[in-house]
């Protein structure tokens, strides 16, 4: 019997599915190196952004030795599991940054909602306890004043491909724009940019992290770096408060110091009132 292919079928599994045969069509479709079930493959390609960031009230960046392009699958020290463990009570997150070759290794720098940003020493044996006790005092201490900031945005690109190749190709070429794109711009002196180990959701890349503000982005493109740096830049160089609006609400993911279920009801404020400004204007 030949088996022939019908020239307008507009997938191979369409015309699998056409076969009058079953026991051809199972077999066939053992050999061929395709997802078959359609409505799984549709739920991952569109899954939702927003809300797809873990409750965390601190991100903790330790200085790296090498960017995160040359990490390993999995990379972690001993000290930086210490911390782990320490901050993980109260909600921190530690991860390694590249930021350059011109920083002091193993230096910490920290966000939170409520302390801003925190530069501390190299992390050490002999002072790790030390430094956990003043990121918690950091991330849940509140006092009267503004969060404490540099005055600069820090912006982290997720460029790990060693644990996902889509954050080493997507991540890289758009940390690769945003830097052109700041030197363009002639801003280097208000922006830190730099890549970052393993975020979480590699599906989301290209991500990226936005500091003091706490916002978390994702599925960017090299093509949308101009618009989204444009948004960054005419921010207030601040925390974000939790009911205040996503930055960029069309790549956000989520935001420091909201729980997930925090997260989509903002996101959903944000729709709803789109949409009435929408309605409104007809």
């Amino acid at each position: 019997m030949i088996l022939r292919v019908p020239p307008r079928l507009s997938s191979i599994n369409a015309f699998l599915n056409s076969s009058t045969s079953p026991l051809m069509l199972r077999n066939l479709k053992a050999f061929l190196p395709i997802r078959f079930n359609s409505q799984a493959a549709a739920s991952e390609t569109v899954k939702p952004l927003h809300g797809t960031v873990a409750s965390h009230r601190s991100y903790i960046l330790i200085n790296a030795p090498s960017p995160p392009t040359m990490f390993p699958a999995r990379f972690s020290t001993p000290l930086q599991r210490a911390l782990q463990l320490q901050v993980t009570r109260w909600g921190g997150v530690v991860n390694f940054a590249w930021t350059g070759p011109d920083v002091t290794p193993a230096a910490v720098t920290a966000f939170s909602p409520l302390g801003g940003r925190i530069e501390l020493p190299a992390l050490s044996e002999d002072n790790v306890d030390e430094i956990a006790e003043t990121l918690k005092q950091h991330a849940t201490t509140a006092t009267n004043a503004p969060p404490p900031t540099d005055g600069r945005i820090h912006m982290y690109v997720c460029t790990h491909g060693e644990r996902d190749c889509r954050c080493g190709d997507t991540g890289g070429k758009v940390f690769q724009a945003l830097k052109e794109e700041v030197q363009r711009r002639g801003v280097s002196n208000e922006v830190v940019l730099g890549e970052v180990g393993h975020v979480g959701g590699h599906q989301f890349a290209a991500n990226l992290l936005v500091f003091p503000h706490g916002e978390w982005l994702g599925r960017l493109t090299p093509e949308d770096v101009p618009s989204v740096l444009e948004a960054i830049l005419s921010s207030d160089v601040q925390p974000l408060a939790s009911n205040d609006p996503p930055l960029l609400p069309n790549f956000w993911r989520g935001r420091m110091g909201l729980a997930k279920d925090e997260q989509l009801a903002l996101h959903s404020e944000v729709v709803a009132d789109r949409r009435f400004e929408v309605g409104k204007g007809r």
